[in-house]
């Protein structure tokens, strides 16, 4: 595999002419690569230091509007800059792209160069810094699922987004001969992230028509969340440059299977699994049912960052292997959090509540604040689910954004972990969301009224 490269080994390349383009970005609220392109001389001449980018690109909506109410930026603070600090040990190739390396920054304020809190790599570290306070370190791994489409983003947009085609017509989960007619896209995918130095598993087909899921081996939580980010981004260009489209949205269509960003998760200590205890019936440490206990009892807390937007929501639906319930069971799938490789030094537990469409960022971020409050209130562990949690009588996850934007804007533990400018900033992000669709008049709407109101 192709590690990470040095500023050094940039500076040969450059200079034999290899590369000529570096891609300086960071992660916005919405989990999207944004930046600019420097060209490879300068970057090494001195751009690798800074560059400066709006601040409005942390506070705005998937359509980059400028909506007010932010306290961090606005039209009567006049939209200032915000510094972008390359984080060096970020700098990649971009094999899908001639000549061109990445890097990913860190966004510090413009006067006092101090994280900016509520950038979502700002969010994640803080709770990795609490982790490590106590003696721990995060080890996680996330899986992605995602759609093909016949059509290109651009044929698609132009039939305003209406008759839209998978790339197959079939189940194909696990499916090894349809999954070849989609290995125009996949194997460039697996093969240049691979060679960016992004550990990747490898990928199969899922449950829906034209449905995948991309693995990468775990790895400590804040890579995972920028191997996640990037591999998000390369899915997308890959497959406009083979004239598809890839879609994270988590429900495309109500008769189809969702997608899920499913997060696994553990603890280590001093280079071993602080999850594991061969002594218990599962394996499970006392650390880890207290900490699992935290994402339990806070699980309403935190699925805002889990299920962002409207569109979220339509994936919670019973018998779809997409969760309704905050209960835990082993290594069973109806369950919001599930208990993988019980009695064995990779036990673990996997959320499954999370879409397609989460910032991996601050979903980890979210995971751990709740552990860390599960560990330091020594929470206790209820017995797991068993059977079709479907049925069962316990806590439903928050059936609507505006639920969860309630939850989260309420919660005295995010408050605590993440800071109320944190807290404030995305529940405000949930609101706009709220409010823009209520103005829209959606197709549903008119296909059942029009005539028969």
């Amino acid at each position: 595999m192709t590690s990470a490269l040095t500023l050094d080994a940039l500076k040969a390349q450059v200079g034999s002419g290899d590369v000529d383009t570096v891609l300086m970005c960071f992660v916005d609220m919405q989990g999207r690569l944004m930046g600019k392109r420097f060209h490879a001389h300068h970057f090494i001449e001195g751009g690798w230091g800074e560059t400066h980018c709006c601040n409005y690109l942390l506070a705005t909506d998937l359509e980059m509007a400028t909506p007010d109410g932010y306290a961090s930026t606005s039209w009567k603070a006049g939209y200032g800059d915000y510094v972008m600090k390359p984080d060096l040990a970020t700098l990649r190739p971009v094999p899908w792209l001639e000549g061109t390396v990445l890097v990913l920054c860190d966004v510090l304020d413009h006067d006092t160069h101090a994280p900016v809190p509520h950038s979502p790599r700002a969010v994640l570290k803080r709770q990795l810094a609490r982790l490590a306070d106590m003696g721990y370190d995060a080890v996680m791994a996330t899986e992605l699922e995602f759609y093909l489409f016949e059509k290109s983003f651009d044929e698609i947009r132009k039939t305003g987004f209406r008759d839209l085609e998978p790339i197959s017509d079939y189940n194909e989960d696990y499916h090894i001969f349809q999954t070849t007619k989609e290995e125009h896209v996949l194997r460039p995918v697996r093969n240049h992230l691979y060679a960016a130095g992004i550990p990747v598993e490898g990928t199969k087909g899922e449950a829906g028509c034209g449905q995948e899921e991309l693995n990468i081996k775990y790895a400590a939580a804040l890579d995972t969340a920028d191997y996640h980010t990037i591999a998000k981004h390369a899915i997308k260009e890959v497959a406009w440059q083979q004239g598809r489209a890839a879609t994270f949205l988590p429900k495309w269509h109500h008769k189809h299977s969702g997608s899920s960003a499913h997060i696994h998760q553990t603890l280590w200590q001093g280079g071993a699994p602080a999850f594991f205890d061969e002594s218990d019936a599962l394996g499970m440490s006392t650390l880890m049912k207290h900490y699992l206990a935290g994402l339990l009892a806070y699980a309403p807390d935190c699925t805002y960052f889990l299920a962002p937007y409207i569109n979220s929501y339509k994936r919670f639906q019973k018998g779809t292997f997409a969760p309704t319930r905050t209960v835990w069971s082993v290594d069973n799938r109806t369950a919001g959090f599930r208990l993988c490789a019980a009695g064995t030094k990779a036990v673990r537990v996997e959320n499954r509540i999370g879409g397609s469409d989460v910032n991996p960022y601050l979903a980890i971020a979210a995971q751990l604040a709740a552990g860390i409050k599960g560990i330091e209130e020594r929470l206790e562990l209820t017995p797991p689910a068993e059977g079709d949690t479907y049925h069962g009588e316990t806590g439903l996850i928050p059936q609507n954004l505006r639920d969860a934007r309630d939850a989260l804007q309420g919660s005295a533990m995010l408050r605590e972990a993440m800071g109320d400018d944190v807290v404030d900033h995305y529940a405000h992000a949930a609101q706009i969301e709220i409010e823009d669709f209520a103005r829209v008049v959606t197709d549903y709407e008119i296909a059942r009224g029009f005539e028969r109101a």
